[in-house]
């Protein structure tokens, strides 16, 4: 087991449906991190922006980005997690059809890759017309860490982020509108104060191409809900801290609140 974990989030403006732009943005920064870097968590639909032109943007699991995110990881040792749009053709589907998933795809310094559909799709611009929800949620062990990885909307149903399986972090990865950006700041501190949990938020900046507005506002956050980096409105850049696994699990004894949570059974 390790005891610190060092996590970096990139902070991008995201180029509009420019996967090779976004992807050299995201090299340069990758390639900057000092050599300690355990895990880096870009922002949700990081190669595009969030948009519902599947046609235009999808790519297979053994496509460019992946295959980019798997060369990274690789070379500079570090664990890389980030969505995108993810196209499949089911068995039982006709010749030709697909359906499309906003697809969180972490992949490990080893090669390995594990993957995340987001379960809450935004039904306010229509995600769910267009994307396929996931029905299963992802618990990564990476250096001895139990890592939930999550996507944007996800972050306002506290049932399906409930720490049942004493995980160590949460990650949301997001594309969330600068009009809501105090929800999103007070529902990260929450999901952290609940859960007792470190938690990452990464965000995007910039404005996309349905003129919607992105400040950013990152944020890596204590199980006691306290600030431990964040950056600035709509500021280019990256937040990055060391968690110590042997402080949340002391605070967790000591305090005991996980022990009293209730039970929810998760249906469909």
């Amino acid at each position: 087991m390790q005891n610190e974990l060092n996590i970096v989030g990139i902070q991008a403006d995201l180029v509009w449906e420019n996967p090779a732009k976004n992807l050299a943005f995201f090299e340069e920064k990758i390639n900057a991190l000092s050599k300690n870097t355990d895990l880096v968590v870009l922002p949700e639909m990081f190669t595009s922006g969030f948009t519902m032109n599947t046609e235009k943007v999808a790519e297979k699991m053994d496509g460019n980005s992946v295959s980019w995110m798997l060369k990274m990881a690789m070379k500079k040792n570090v664990a890389i997690c980030g969505s995108l749009v993810i196209s499949e053709r089911p068995f039982d589907c006709a010749q030709g059809d697909k359906i499309f998933y906003n697809r969180l795809v972490f992949v490990h310094p080893s090669g390995k890759i594990e993957t995340y559909n987001k379960r809450h799709s935004f039904t306010l611009a229509g995600e769910d017309k267009i994307y396929t929800s996931g029905t299963e949620k992802l618990i990564v062990h990476y250096k001895g860490w139990k890592i939930c990885p999550l996507i944007c909307y996800d972050l306002r149903f506290p049932v399906w982020a409930r720490n049942t399986e004493n995980y160590d972090l949460l990650i949301f990865m997001a594309n969330w509108p600068i009009t809501r950006i105090k929800a999103w700041d007070t529902l990260l501190k929450a999901r952290a104060i609940e859960n007792m949990s470190y938690v990452i938020g990464v965000n995007r900046t910039g404005k996309d191409a349905d003129n919607y507005a992105y400040s950013g506002n990152s944020l890596i956050i204590d199980f006691f809900g306290e600030e431990i980096s964040n950056l600035e409105n709509n500021e280019v850049g990256i937040v990055k801290a060391t968690l110590i696994k042997t402080e949340q699990n002391r605070i967790r004894e000591k305090m005991g609140f996980l022990n009293d949570r209730d039970s929810f059974l998760f249906t469909e």
